[in-house]
């Protein structure tokens, strides 16, 4: 089985909206809708838990039946903190999983899932325990020797940005997130599935990225997401 975990937990204060940035409404429909109705289209999806800001539990109810998202499980209740909202996620499935099922852990507010990326996800963690979206890195990296100057940089090709989806057998990450608070190890800001099972001596495994994987964060990225979505697919492009 395959569990979607979406993390829909923020406030969304950077965004400057009255209300959290994931129930926005782009071109009638919220972002968290978006990034749901991705998930529920995916063949390999066999279920989708949310966790969710306090507040918002049954208007995610109410969207998933009016736009038909029928694989929804559960809506779980967030954290303070994301490491604490992926925690509460992952004992929220522990009825629904297996050792050997995977999760796919998610943010709720990047919502242009392309199918290919959760495909690639979800077939990397079978063959290895894990799969992590990313993608080269592009842009030049260099270290600050003081506020203002430098001279040193590190290689782009030695880097890989990564985001989500992230898939992972669930026996492993829900055992590190419970060691992980246990010991408070790995949750600080800044943290994520990812860092934190790297913290816990796990390689980890990158599968596709997609740069309109955007996480929409300023309301600049909210036009750039409304660009997206008005924009059509040249066929001529291969």
């Amino acid at each position: 089985m395959n569990i979607a975990v979406i993390i829909a937990g923020g406030s969304g204060q950077r965004m400057g909206q009255d209300i959290p940035k994931q129930f926005v409404n782009i071109l009638d429909k919220p972002v968290l809708v978006y990034t749901l109705l991705g998930f529920q289209a995916h063949p390999l999806i066999d279920g989708i838990v949310v966790v969710c800001i306090d507040g918002w539990h049954q208007v995610v109810k109410a969207y998933c039946k009016q736009f038909n998202i029928t694989k929804l499980k559960k809506v779980v209740q967030a954290g303070a903190t994301c490491q604490e909202s992926i925690r509460n996620g992952l004992s929220e499935v522990a009825d629904l999983c297996s050792e050997d099922d995977i999760v796919i852990i998610h943010d709720g507010i990047r919502p242009l899932v392309d199918k290919n990326v959760l495909t690639d996800v979800i077939e990397k963690c079978k063959t290895h325990g894990n799969g992590i979206t990313s993608m080269p890195y592009n842009e030049q990296i260099f270290l600050k020797d003081d506020e203002n100057s430098t001279v040193k940089y590190i290689s782009r090709d030695t880097l890989r940005r990564v985001s989500t989806p992230q898939a992972y057998k669930y026996g492993i990450v829900s055992q590190v997130y419970k060691e992980a608070f246990q010991k408070n190890i790995g949750i600080g800001p800044g943290t994520y599935a990812n860092t934190l099972m790297v913290d816990f001596g796990h390689r980890l495994y990158f599968a596709l990225g997609s740069d309109r994987n955007i996480k929409l964060t300023t309301k600049d990225d909210l036009e750039l997401f409304k660009a997206y979505l008005q924009s059509p697919k040249d066929s001529w492009l291969k």
